[in-house]
């Protein structure tokens, strides 16, 4: 999808164009082939700089080209299945030519979303450097709201294990702690290109947009930590629920070691008076209810043993 956007002089609205005009913002999300043509032969911009943000594998980096500069950050991302949500990380890159702002990513996401709905203060397509950097705050806020979900998620899936250990509640805790794996390396490749940002001449820094910067990094550092601290917990967790599983294994198992001992007692004895030589007590009127009373009289004190022993 291709949309553009320009911004009233007089209300400082953003408005959606019907094409492509000078100092416009672009924004492509999962663009055609047809699409991604156009905008490079109007812009100028190199396919190549518009693709790379279309491979989910793109690292996080910084790179200019003929006067063009492409920022590519991870950006969080939501996938709603059936019964649980699970979190990853998707490249969106942002590219700035002397007369165009370009944003691409696969998939629509709320960062830009919150820009096009008119919820970002401030916000002027034509103050590119504001732009970048307030794209790059949003994205710190949405990760650490999507960081927060995963340790509400983690709490409520960790009460249902205290309640039965199941397969289902396992796996959500396999993908909560893959998600925090994911969060944590993208948002310290994101905080490398911030670094990079501050230090590169391609983007013309003004003193009024330091304030969004300082937020921008104090933002994705707490994010860091907060990944960091919660992928430690779900580690510990994943290795205690383990060991509990583990250990209610082995009661399992203890108990029915348990129980075959017992019925071994009276199987023996059943078995040495089912045999067809002499026993004691084959030919008297009482030799069923004699068998069954030795059974008792061995098999109670095992068991009474074995209950002592905190074998049940």
């Amino acid at each position: 999808m291709l949309d553009a956007y320009n911004m009233l002089t007089q209300s400082r609205e953003l408005k959606k164009s019907d094409g492509i005009e000078k100092g416009c913002w672009i924004n492509l999300e999962n663009p055609s082939d047809q699409e991604l043509e156009e905008v490079a032969r109007i812009t100028g911009v190199g396919e190549d700089l518009l693709k790379a943000a279309l491979d989910e594998e793109e690292r996080a980096r910084i790179e200019t080209d003929d006067g063009n500069t492409l920022i590519i950050v991870d950006i969080p991302i939501i996938d709603d299945r059936s019964d649980w949500y699970v979190y990853s990380t998707l490249p969106m890159g942002i590219i700035t030519t002397p007369e165009y702002f370009i944003t691409v990513c696969l998939r629509d996401t709320t960062v830009l979303g919150d820009f096009v709905k008119g919820r970002v203060r401030n916000f002027d397509v034509n103050k590119r450097t504001r732009f970048i950097y307030q794209i790059l705050y949003l994205n710190a806020i949405k990760f650490l709201h999507c960081l927060k979900q995963i340790d509400k998620t983690s709490m409520r899936v960790q009460q249902s294990l205290h309640r039965s250990m199941k397969n289902k509640e396992l796996i959500q805790l396999l993908d909560l702690e893959k998600a925090l794996v994911y969060f944590s390396t993208s948002l310290n490749s994101n905080q490398i290109v911030i670094d990079r940002l501050q230090a590169i001449n391609a983007i013309k820094h003004y003193e009024e947009d330091n304030d969004i910067l300082d937020d921008v990094i104090v933002e994705n550092k707490q994010a860091i930590e907060m990944a960091t601290i919660y992928r430690d917990i779900m580690s510990g967790t994943m290795d205690a629920f383990a060991s509990v599983i583990s250990n209610n294994q082995n009661i399992v198992m203890k108990f029915l070691a348990a129980i075959t001992i017992i019925l071994t007692i009276p199987t023996i004895v059943a078995s040495i008076w089912g045999m067809n030589v002499g026993v004691p007590f084959a030919g008297t009127v009482w030799g069923f209810w004699v068998v069954i009373g030795i059974i008792v009289a061995i098999t109670v004190p095992v068991l009474i043993i074995m209950i002592k022993k905190k074998m049940f």
